[in-house]
């Protein structure tokens, strides 16, 4: 979105200055909101050392606070980075927010991103070591690209080896590919930096939750993986050593609610040690092809339709067609779209049976219907 002060709230700014302020954390933010009675806005303009003092947050952050003016100023001198790098502001509730993402107790309130938004679809992320075994990367970008073929968009950290493997796959089948990176979007590592633009040429997006000028640091590494697997639907692991940091994003994933798979190796082969002991403890779901991850996510391969594969809405009634246009590829309950459709519950449900027996939607437990 644009990121000028004429399009972003009050709220906004104040949040995005906040944000922006080394140490302060989703926590914090949260504490903070509920001191200003749920409302950052009233802080913008006043001066730090008006409301800084009393603040409920750690000391070490409110000396930092107090260095500047007021949270305009920053704010000001954020968006003004951000339009000279071309880099987006995207809020929670926001289409260009992940809204997986939306709703995790760690989740920023805010991403920095490039690139154009993607139509909703399922989100596998696909990590794994940036130095495998010789001759595992030609696979890992040949199963990325399957994944995308039927469908997902492959997500992954945009590291040397495993991660841009994957994310050149799905560039490889014409797909969606998003990237989280440890840093800003402006201080990319050389390898980083020579790889984004053939993803954002593909269509594909990156992310930080860092603000323009901020470095990679041994804590941003960590903390950027949570949102890696919190974008996505299910993580697969492919190729991670016992203390790699792949296995940080499938730890995130468990406490996230989010399946883990993980690809078998060579006992031999200590980048497939962490992987293979995920699969003996019952932690991970063995992966041995595309097919198990929809299988993970409660999808048969044969009900997800490839992106290339035009959808045929000509045997359908009108009360069908008007039904598959309320669907995304992700799972929406039958009381959420009967609340946009035109629809009464009895013709909603016998539209949803026709577009289901059409094999054009798959209706998981709960009745929860998703387009395939």
């Amino acid at each position: 979105m644009d990121a000028s002060n004429d399009t972003l709230s009050v709220e906004s700014r104040a949040e995005l200055a906040l944000w922006a302020a080394p140490g302060l954390g989703p926590k914090t933010l949260r504490e903070l909101r509920a001191h200003c009675g749920g409302a950052l806005g009233a802080l913008l303009e006043l001066p730090t050392r008006d409301w800084v003092p009393e603040a409920p947050v750690p000391p070490a952050l409110r000396q930092l606070l107090l260095r500047a003016s007021s949270l305009a100023s920053v704010a000001a001198r954020i968006q003004e980075r951000c339009a000279e790098a071309g880099v987006g502001i995207a809020f929670q509730g926001e289409p260009a927010f992940p809204d997986r993402l939306c709703g995790l107790e760690d989740a920023p309130p805010l991403l920095f991103y490039r690139g154009a938004p993607g139509a909703p679809r399922r989100r596998i992320a696909m990590v794994g070591s940036r130095h495998p075994e010789q001759g595992f990367l030609p696979y890992a970008r040949t199963l990325a690209r399957q994944v995308a073929e039927e469908g997902g968009c492959i997500v992954s950290g945009a590291a040397v080896g495993v991660d841009q493997a994957c994310h050149w796959g799905a560039l490889d089948a014409g797909g969606d590919t998003w990237a989280f990176m440890g840093s800003a979007l402006d201080q990319l590592d050389s390898a980083q930096a020579g790889f984004i633009p053939h993803l954002l040429g593909g269509g594909g997006r990156v992310f930080s939750e860092l603000p323009p000028g901020v470095r990679a640091s041994k804590s941003s590494f960590p903390r950027r993986n949570r949102l890696i697997s919190g974008a996505s639907d299910a993580v697969l692991v492919l190729r991670a050593g016992k203390k790699s940091g792949s296995l940080r994003t499938a730890e995130a994933a468990v406490l996230q609610g989010r399946p883990v798979l993980a690809l078998p190796g060579d006992v031999r082969n200590p980048t497939a040690e962490g992987c293979n002991d995920w699969i003996e403890s019952g932690q991970a779901r063995l992966c041995r092809g595309a097919d198990d991850v929809w299988k993970a996510l409660g999808l048969k391969p044969s009900q997800v339709v490839r992106p290339e594969e035009p959808v045929q809405l000509d045997a359908t009634s009108a009360e069908a067609k008007a039904a598959y246009r309320l669907l995304e590829r992700v799972p929406r309950g039958f009381d959420d779209v009967l609340l946009r459709s035109e629809l009464d519950p009895a013709a909603l449900a016998s539209a949803l049976s026709e577009l289901e027996m059409q094999g054009l939607i798959v209706q998981h437990p709960g009745k929860l219907y998703e387009r395939v």
